[in-house]
């Protein structure tokens, strides 16, 4: 007989909810079945678990809208540099310590630099071959838009001094024209490509160890925003498939299978069919992943005028990935076919570009919900902030990069100029605006704690408990403050905001009855904007089951 009681009753906490002043909540078969002001303790049986939260917030769980959880997964169990502090000594012992450590690797190799480590904000290859003279060895920023590559890796490459550019790429160089070792965009894929594969077994390990982080941050969905061999990293599409078939994914996740903008259209069959064999268990493949431009550090992001102070490689206003007209092509086919398209623009140009390929889809479509999104958005012109809201864009935001930085204060501010700098993240414009608003961490870029990135959208400082908020100003004076959300806004993007994006609105992103169970208990409660970068998850549930600590 199927029993009428609760299997879990948490009381006496600080629940966010729709209704306000709730302290209790009841999960039945994975969903919440009761909400009150006051304990549900006459619901509990004997098989009933309960959970005194005591005093502590309960937030529904956490989606991360822009996340790369295979390639965050290798970061952890390789070379992982973002765990150093920022300091080339520091990146010294770490590389001498792990190629000495593994003397039969082939290549050495590893991710997670900073740019603001390194003399002039780019490393060279002449500090890597000092510390691994002897094989290979190659290096991605922990932005993903840069290869730090060594001599012999140069040399496999077949890249030397006169080596051209290739599409979408820099090999960048010194005064005296010579190759430096930093790869920017595409001209990384020279190295990265000859790496040898990661196996089956090891990628399963680093899915499942991001899966394990990210519940530990109160992660119950993501969208996975690159679904597809890049960087040297296996299409985690199989991947991701054998996890959700099996039940070791745990969370809900919509992958975006990533558009080669070299194969152009002829794409659009492949990508279908990958679709149709991507819907297993709690992951589904329903996106498609566009990228248009790169980054301003590397003067790689597509911007309206020209970068402003030492420009790197005599960039002047980035780069367009694709052709603008070309653009408008791809998004309306995908629409057309039923694809939510999730589209990565930095500069403004490159902004200005995405929303005029998604206009013309719009206007060209048969009014699919495809919840189109536009990601990171450091630069959007003035013009351009009320179509968000207008084309029903959402405005997918990294917010934990909205902070003085010494990485975005020395490398990136010069690039922008002043007039750009007031435009830097302009999260509360947008929401102003009637923009939706969804949020992700973009993790390894950057670290995947959601509530780092609350406190970082709310006051525009960055959380003093980040190792990677290192500068002057980065705790105390607030980047461009007249951008910050209210918290009770920064909670919707990254909870209701980011499920809506991924069209789990109707099932998750909200604590009220009848939805799925997926929630997270802190160890506090939010009294204060304070402790929001100081709580941590003390238990996370995915359909009213523990994924991470224990009931």
């Amino acid at each position: 007989m199927t029993s009428t009681h609760p299997d879990t009753v948490i009381v006496n906490a600080g629940i966010r909810s729709p209704e306000p002043g709730i302290t209790s909540l009841a999960i039945t078969q994975g969903r919440i079945t009761a909400l009150d002001r006051e304990p549900l303790l006459d619901l509990a049986g004997p098989g009933t678990r309960v959970i005194d939260a005591g005093g502590a917030t309960v937030l529904p769980g956490f989606t991360d809208a822009h996340v790369h959880p295979l390639a965050s997964g290798v970061q952890l169990l390789s070379c992982d540099l973002s765990r150093q502090p920022h300091d080339l000594d520091a990146y010294r012992t770490a590389i001498r310590a792990y190629a000495d450590s593994h003397p039969d690797q082939e290549w050495i190799n590893g991710t997670g630099w900073y740019g603001d480590t390194f003399p002039g904000g780019l490393p060279t290859r002449q500090i890597l071959d000092e510390l691994v003279p002897d094989r290979p060895a190659v290096f991605l920023s922990h932005d993903a838009h840069g290869v730090w590559a060594n001599s012999k890796a140069l040399d496999l490459a077949k890249i030397d001094d006169g080596t051209p550019d290739p599409a979408n790429g820099r090999i960048n160089r010194d005064a005296n024209g010579v190759a430096t070792g930093f790869l920017a965009e595409r001209a990384g894929d020279l190295v990265t490509d000859l790496l040898p594969p990661i196996d089956d077994q090891f990628a399963e390990q680093a899915l499942l160890a991001a899966q394990a982080h990210l519940h530990a941050m109160g992660v119950t969905s993501w969208q996975d925003a690159c679904v597809g061999p890049m960087f040297g990293m296996p299409d985690p599409l199989p991947i991701y498939r054998r996890l959700a078939a099996d039940g070791r994914l745990t969370a809900r996740v919509v992958g975006a299978l990533w558009w080669a903008a070299e194969k152009g259209l002829g794409q659009l069959d492949s990508l279908e069919e990958r679709r149709a064999s991507g819907s297993v268990g709690r992951f589904r493949a329903t996106t498609v992943k566009v990228m248009q431009d790169g980054m301003c550090e590397n003067c790689t992001a597509a911007m309206l005028q020209p970068y402003a102070g030492d420009v790197h490689h005599g960039a002047d206003t980035g780069m367009s990935f694709i052709d603008p007209e070309e653009l408008k092509d791809i998004c309306r086919e995908l629409d057309n076919r039923s694809f939510q398209i999730h589209m990565h623009a930095v500069g403004d140009r490159a902004v200005r570009e995405c929303l005029d390929a998604l206009e013309a889809a719009r206007n060209a479509g048969l009014g699919h919900d495809n919840r189109h999104q536009i990601a990171h958005l450091d630069v959007v012109d003035p013009a351009d902030i009320p179509r968000f809201a207008e084309l029903g864009v959402i405005a997918n935001i990294q917010a934990l990069w909205a902070r003085r930085d010494k990485e975005i204060v020395e490398r990136k501010l010069p690039l922008l100029g002043s007039e750009r700098e007031s435009r830097h993240f302009p999260f509360q414009e947008l929401k102003a605006t009637g923009a939706r608003l969804a949020m992700g961490s973009d993790w390894p870029v950057s670290d995947p704690n959601p509530l780092w990135a609350i406190y970082t959208a709310v006051t525009r400082l960055g959380p003093r408990q980040d190792p990677h908020a290192v500068g002057d100003g980065v705790f105390t004076r607030p980047l461009e403050a007249q951008h910050a959300l209210d918290l009770d806004v920064a909670l919707d993007a990254y909870t209701a905001g980011s499920a809506y994006a991924n069209h789990m609105d109707d099932e998750v992103g909200t604590l009220t009855i009848g939805r799925q169970a997926d929630l997270v208990v802190l160890d506090r409660p939010l009294i204060g904007v304070e402790e929001v970068s100081a709580a941590k998850p003390l238990l996370t549930l995915v359909d009213g089951e523990a994924v991470h600590g224990e009931f």
